[in-house]
């Protein structure tokens, strides 16, 4: 069974954020749309360069409303070291979320059980906390945040177009399609 379109199980987890440690549950997600963003761990090759993109995206998520969250099963502790070291990851404004007993990671069914790492999982939740989209790739597959940006703006379109979809590559501001039978065969 897929995730798309179930509610965020409940959890509670230590994220560390602009310099402190705070507290992330599912009804932090309420009210906004979210961006979950597993990766394997801290201190390594690829996830350093997709947590930058991001972090260089930051500013468009947020002006969407959008909460990005960073998820690893490293400890808050490990992400404070390594945004404290790290000069990719000093640019990453938003929470990272430490996973170290592969809760969410499980929850969100990224989790490798026989590594105790997750895999390349991303997932956009709306503000009732409903999964909208959802990716998942090899460890060795780096994402893009501009990709990501385009699939958040689509899933936000249509959550306040009802009735209306966005076809392949839509962008802000296309055309999109109203679905009905007068379309069948035609498109």
């Amino acid at each position: 069974m897929s995730l798309i379109n179930t509610q965020v199980k409940p959890f509670k987890a230590t994220a560390f954020h602009n310099g402190k440690f705070v507290d992330v549950t599912e009804a932090s997600l309420k009210g906004k749309w979210s961006v979950f963003v597993f990766y394997p761990a801290d201190f390594t090759f690829v996830c350093p360069t997709e947590l930058e993109d991001l972090a260089n995206s930051y500013a468009e998520f947020s002006k969407l409303g959008v909460e990005v969250y960073g998820i690893s099963t490293d400890t808050h502790f490990a992400h404070k070291a390594w945004h404290d070291t790290s000069d990719a990851i000093k640019k990453v404004q938003y929470p990272l979320i430490g996973d170290p007993t592969g809760l969410l990671s499980r929850n969100f069914e990224v989790m490798i059980e026989e590594e105790g790492l997750a895999l390349r999982g991303t997932f956009v939740i709306n503000p009732e906390g409903q999964i909208k989209v959802l990716e998942v790739h090899d460890n060795g597959i780096g994402r893009d945040a501009s990709e990501l940006l385009r699939k958040v703006k689509a899933a936000q379109y249509v959550a306040s177009h009802p009735g209306e979809v966005c076809p392949a590559k839509w962008t802000e501001g296309a055309a999109t399609l109203k679905p009905s039978l007068d379309l069948v065969g035609k498109i």
